[in-house]
C-alpha cells in the first residue's frame, strides 16, 4: 500500500494533463519544446552544479551508458528480426532503452532503501538524464521523418541546450564563487517546474491515443526488453563492478523502472512514432506496480 501511495501522485499528475487535453484541445507538440528547450536545461545544471563526483559516481555512469547501449542492441535486433523501417527501430529503442528513473525510480528507492538509497538513486538520475538527452535525441532525431541520416541526428544533439547546461554546472562548480541566493531561487523555480511539465505532455499525448490502434504485438515486445530483460542486464553489470551491496540493488531497481518519460517528449519533438512510444510508456507504467513489488521483495 505504501508503494501505492509514492506512484498515485505520478497518475494523478498524468491525469492532470490527460483531462487537459480532452477539455482545452492544447498542442502538446508547442509544450514539449518549452519542456525540451527552456525548462530541461536549467534542471540539468542545478545537479550537475550540486553533485560533487566521486569514484563511485563514475562506475554509476559507467553502468547507465553500458546498460543503455545493451538494450539498444536488443531493440535493434528485435526490429531487424521484424524487418522494421528506421523510423520503427527507432521509436523501439525510445520504448525499450530508457528508464523513468527520476520522479519514478529516486521516490520508489527512497521508500525502499531510504536517505542512503536516495542519494545514489540522485546520481543515477542524472546519469540517465545526461543519456536521454545525447543518446536518446540521436535516435529521436534519427527516426524522423525529416531526417537525413546521421548528420542531422547529430545536429540535433548539438542544438539541444541541455547538454550545455550540464556542463555549465560543471564549469561553475569549479569556479572559486557561488550563484547568488536570488539567481539560485529563480533557478530552482524553473528547475522544478521541469519534471511536471514532461508529466502533463505525456498526459496530454496519452489522451490523443485511441485504444484500438494501440499496437500491441510492438508494445508487448518493447516491455519485454524494458522490464523483464533489462534487470537482468542490470545484475550481470553490477557483478563486474567494486561497489557495495546497496548501489547493487538500487542500480537493478532502476533497471525496472518503466520507459521514461522524456522519451514521449522526444517522439513527439521529432515525429518518431510517438503514439508508439508513449503507449509503451503508459503501459509499462500501469504493468510496473506488478513487477516492481517482485523485485523489491528480494531485495528488502
Amino acid at each position: 500500500m505504501e508503494l501505492l501511495g509514492i506512484l498515485l501522485p505520478v497518475f494523478f499528475i498524468f491525469g492532470i494533463g490527460f483531462v487537459g487535453q480532452k477539455t482545452l484541445g492544447l498542442d502538446p507538440k508547442s509544450l514539449s519544446k518549452v519542456s525540451v528547450y527552456l525548462l530541461s536545461p536549467f534542471l540539468v545544471f542545478r545537479t550537475f552544479y550540486e553533485t560533487h563526483f566521486t569514484h563511485t559516481h563514475v562506475y554509476m555512469f559507467i553502468f547507465t551508458f553500458a546498460l543503455c547501449f545493451v538494450l539498444i542492441g536488443a531493440a535493434y535486433l528485435v526490429s531487424f528480426i521484424r524487418r522494421y523501417n528506421q523510423c520503427q527501430a527507432c521509436g523501439m529503442i525510445l520504448a525499450s532503452a530508457f528508464m523513468n528513473n527520476g520522479n519514478y525510480g529516486t521516490p520508489v528507492a527512497l521508500f525502499a532503501f531510504g536517505a542512503a538509497g536516495l542519494d545514489y538513486a540522485i546520481v543515477l538520475m542524472v546519469a540517465q538524464q545526461l543519456v536521454m538527452c545525447t543518446v536518446g535525441v540521436y535516435f529521436a532525431a534519427k527516426g524522423s521523418p525529416d531526417s537525413d541520416g546521421f548528420r542531422s541526428a547529430l545536429r540535433a544533439v548539438v542544438r539541444l541546450p541541455i547538454v550545455y547546461g550540464a556542463f555549465a554546472g560543471l564549469i561553475l562548480q569549479k569556479l572559486p564563487f557561488s550563484l547568488s541566493k536570488t539567481m539560485s531561487e529563480a533557478i530552482d523555480l524553473v528547475a522544478n517546474a521541469t519534471i511536471p511539465m514532461i508529466m502533463i505532455v505525456l498526459g496530454m499525448t496519452l489522451a490523443n491515443i485511441s485504444i484500438k490502434k494501440l499496437q500491441m504485438e510492438k508494445i508487448s515486445l518493447s516491455i519485454a526488453i524494458k522490464l523483464g530483460l533489462s534487470p537482468f542486464i542490470a545484475f550481470l553489470i553490477t557483478l563486474a563492478l567494486p561497489i557495495d551491496n546497496l548501489l547493487k540493488s538500487i542500480m537493478i531497481l532502476m533497471a525496472a523502472m518503466p520507459t521514461a518519460a522524456n522519451t514521449t517528449i522526444y517522439a513527439l519533438q521529432y515525429g518518431t512514432e510517438p503514439e508508439f512510444v508513449s503507449s509503451a510508456t503508459l503501459v509499462s507504467t500501469l504493468l510496473s506496480l506488478v513487477t516492481l513489488p517482485f523485485f523489491l521483495y528480494f531485495m528488502i
